[in-house]
């Protein structure tokens, strides 16, 4: 099982969409490249 944290920084830390942007973004992406990624949490 792997879950990775995710530090948001610059613009993307405060704003309200960064949430949407790490599930539909970057979690996918990096579940395409790693497929035994399991979560990808926004920690900070």
């Amino acid at each position: 099982d792997l879950r990775d944290n995710l530090h948001m920084q610059g613009a993307c830390a405060g704003c309200p969409s960064s949430t949407m942007t790490l599930k539909n973004g970057i979690e996918n992406m990096l579940r395409h490249y790693i497929p035994e990624i399991e979560e990808v949490r926004q920690v900070g």
